[in-house]
């Protein structure tokens, strides 16, 4: 019987987490990282992008995974550069901003792979960087398990909860399709569709190296 464990039997292949919001996706990633010893990205992928092409960290992570129309309306983006030293700002920024995170990706799996937690990295991986990779998509089905994580984790408060965490799957899905074209929740877009509810967060990353023992 294989382990799921077993560095010997690994393929050296790239994985990528999407997940719901209040899932559990980022623990996931975590526990997978330890348990390969691969190294993990998820909000830092911005900052190192921003630093390596000059671009404004704050206008960055405003960006992180949301909806790019409501973006512009909601924060009014326009009027705030893109670049770190004040150059002018433009309607290319959700591209400008794609364009670095995809050229970091893709700098880094060809040195070794990763693990990735969204912002639409396997699409890099797929059409740009051409590595293989396994991807997964974490979702919970108990609705009380991501408010719980919400609320703890991410410290959030808010009497509408519920709301919030909608809110942030949209701004994710809106995201996802903006530059794939394809449905974020859709199971034909993944290798692996993971119920933290049920499953649990180490019981999730032990079916990722499962198929990665399979490949």
């Amino acid at each position: 019987m294989k382990s799921f464990d077993s560095a010997a039997e690994r393929k050296p292949v790239s994985v990528v987490i999407d997940r719901e919001y209040g899932s559990g996706g980022r623990e996931v990633a975590r526990i997978l990282s330890e348990k390969l010893n691969m190294e993990f990205y998820d909000g830092n992928l911005l900052v190192m992008a921003g630093m390596e092409y000059g671009l404004n960290i704050a206008v960055l992570q405003d960006y992180d995974e949301k909806g790019v129309g409501s973006l512009f309306k909601d924060m009014g983006i326009l009027s705030r550069s893109i670049y770190a030293d004040g150059g002018g700002a433009t309607e290319d920024e959700p591209y400008q901003v794609y364009s670095a995170i995809s050229r970091l990706v893709q700098q880094m799996v060809a040195v070794k792979p990763r693990i990735f937690l969204g912002r639409c990295t396997a699409h890099i991986l797929a059409t740009e960087a051409h590595v293989p990779f396994i991807h997964a998509f974490v979702y919970a089905s108990d609705m009380a398990d991501r408010i719980e994580r919400a609320k703890t984790v991410d410290g959030v408060e808010t009497d509408r909860i519920e709301a919030y965490i909608r809110k942030k799957d949209n701004q994710r899905k809106n995201f996802y399709r903006f530059f794939t074209d394809k449905a974020w929740d859709d199971p034909k877009n993944y290798d692996l569709m993971l119920n933290t509810s049920r499953l649990g967060y180490e019981g999730a990353a032990n079916a990722i190296i499962g198929l990665m023992n399979l490949a």
